[in-house]
């Protein structure tokens, strides 16, 4: 894949039909906190209410239409030293080193764009093996295990953590 394909802009209302395809896929969604999306009508309302307003959520594009997101979350008052990262790819543009790319970049905006963020954090399922792969790629550190930890799709799930300081190198 030729990186100068793949890029990270805010999303905009005309993404709809682009975000659709994948958000409505349930291979996509399947790891993430939110339900899959299956009109274009709640379609439209998430990217209104839930990612254009979001400080820091990009649509990870392919010759600008976008495949995916990244989400970069920093903590609140006295925890702004570390921002929580959250990602999904297209089933369909999988394996082919565009997450790895999207995430680089994304956490190298992160420290630049948070001041004094120092930190940042993925929580990824124990059976999500090809997205400890992907952070494992960016050069996050795995961390540990968190038994019982995360609540996604009516479940209390095992998590690892991995971070990424601002001291580390992407590899």
């Amino acid at each position: 894949m030729d990186p100068s394909r793949i890029s990270l802009r805010r999303f905009h209302l005309p993404d709809v039909d682009d975000f659709l395809k994948w958000a409505s896929d349930d291979k996509v969604t399947r790891y993430l906190r939110w339900n899959t999306i299956t009109s274009r009508e709640e379609a439209l309302s998430y990217l209104q209410k839930v990612a254009i307003p979001q400080t820091y959520r990009r649509s990870i594009c392919l010759d600008d239409r976008s495949i995916g997101y990244v989400s970069i979350k920093p903590g609140s008052s006295n925890d702004k030293s570390r921002a929580r990262l959250g990602y999904a790819v297209s089933a369909g543009y999988r394996g082919q080193g565009i997450a790895t790319a999207a995430l680089k970049m994304a956490v190298a905006n992160a420290f630049t764009e948070f001041q004094g963020l120092v930190r940042v954090e993925a929580l990824v399922e124990v059976e999500n093996i090809g997205s400890q792969r992907v952070l494992e790629k960016v050069g996050f550190l795995k961390e540990g295990l968190l038994r019982k930890y995360g609540f996604c799709k009516g479940e209390i799930r095992d998590m690892i953590v991995y971070s990424f300081l601002s001291t580390d190198m992407i590899k």
